[in-house]
């Protein structure tokens, strides 16, 4: 088969954890089946830094197929005109995977789309007006365009079920991955003082790790840890946000400077790729308390370094976490900050749950996922 995977989201050069999943499944995919032909499809803009980052990522088993055509224009406008995608990319592929969402019209083959969720209907305030927008006018045409659908979890299933009950036999589940050789133990322990003291860390410290948004319920977080410092007195550790600016983010740090907190609570600027191992294992315990999840990636990356984590009960996260995490009600601080005295305080309990944590990562690979994507395709192909 000639399998074309749309490239949008691993063209940033700060990936989302969309980009993440896109990238751990086709390069095991790619390693799995060798006898396949596969490639990138993407526009750039006449962006060439974009090409060379996508083409690193692609090495030899993936070529590229690009269009100096500008992406953001062609989004905009095939939203309402049906602009055929197959003028830019060609009439060749078996099958077209689009990892975000939106299938556009008139793409040849067989078209696979991942939904990674239903947040935008579920907790549409916590959403970009943009997004959402694009969405609402998108998503239905694309999946009655996907032959099939790709989601995370089971739970994201049922989400999508509940809103788009016409398409449930067109939905397949493929649990993302964790890419083992950047999540793991740490290896190089003697980087962990380096990497905490770039970030102006010091002491010990629980970590988040997610964009600075309000369905990861940071503001509730930020709440609990005020109230778990006062239990804990000076000697509690420090509470470090690292990810990137979201929308209607600034509740949360108005809510950091509000309760006192701001010698407290680190906000760090991006963390580089090769930074984030040490960062994260360095850390006493990582926190999680998230309102909605397709599949929560940052509890699995911790648990793959054998680190104890605190997660929140709602959507995916329990099928993600098992019995391998302390779990807190996202909605109340109390339950949160009890979630995280009981890890502060409780060292044999962070060790059973690193060592749970771990043997459970090891099932959530992604050359799992690419085997369950690629029976998806041979599905198609049939």
């Amino acid at each position: 088969m000639k399998i074309t995977f749309d490239a949008v989201p691993i063209c940033s050069d700060k990936m989302t954890g969309i980009g993440w999943c896109e990238l751990g499944q086709t390069q095991a995919l790619a390693e799995l089946c060798p006898e396949n032909k596969y490639e990138y499809s993407f526009f750039t803009s006449g962006d060439e830094e974009r090409v060379k980052r996508v083409k690193k990522l692609a090495g030899k088993k993936i070529r590229l197929n690009t269009s100096k055509f500008s992406g953001f224009v062609y989004r905009a406008v095939s939203t309402f005109l049906p602009v055929p995608y197959s003028f830019f990319f060609g009439r060749k592929s078996d099958i077209t995977h689009f990892f975000n969402y939106i299938v556009p019209p008139f793409v040849h083959g067989k078209k696979v789309v991942t939904v990674h969720d239903m947040v935008y209907k579920s907790f549409p305030g916590t959403v970009r007006g943009r997004t959402k927008y694009m969405l609402d006018i998108g998503l239905k045409r694309s999946m009655k365009r996907a032959d099939l659908i790709v989601t995370d979890s089971e739970f994201s299933k049922s989400e999508i079920i509940k809103y788009f009950p016409q398409h449930e036999k067109k939905i397949r589940v493929i649990p993302c991955g964790v890419d083992l050789g950047r999540f793991h133990p740490c290896d190089t322990p003697e980087r962990i003082p380096a990497v905490k003291e770039s970030l102006g860390i010091k002491g010990d410290y629980f970590l988040y790790v997610g964009t600075i948004e309000p369905r990861k319920n940071l503001e509730r977080l930020i709440t609990a840890y005020a109230a778990f410092t006062k239990k804990a007195g000076d000697s509690a550790p420090k509470l470090v946000l690292a990810g990137g600016k979201g929308w209607l983010d600034q509740g949360i740090y108005s809510r950091v400077e509000k309760l006192g907190l701001t010698d407290r609570v680190i906000f760090t600027k991006y963390v580089p790729s090769e930074d984030m191992n040490p960062l994260m294992c360095g850390a006493l315990a990582f926190v999680f308390p998230s309102l909605y999840e397709g599949f929560g990636m940052p509890p699995l990356e911790a648990m793959a370094c054998g680190v104890p984590v605190l997660s929140s009960g709602e959507a995916s996260l329990p099928e993600v976490t098992g019995d391998c995490a302390v779990i807190c009600d996202a909605y109340e601080p109390k339950s949160i900050a009890e979630g995280m005295y009981r890890l502060y305080t409780d060292e044999e309990l962070r060790k059973e749950l690193g060592r749970k944590g771990l043997q459970r990562a090891q099932g959530f690979t992604w050359k799992r996922s690419a085997e369950m994507l690629m029976e998806v395709y041979r599905e198609l192909a049939k």
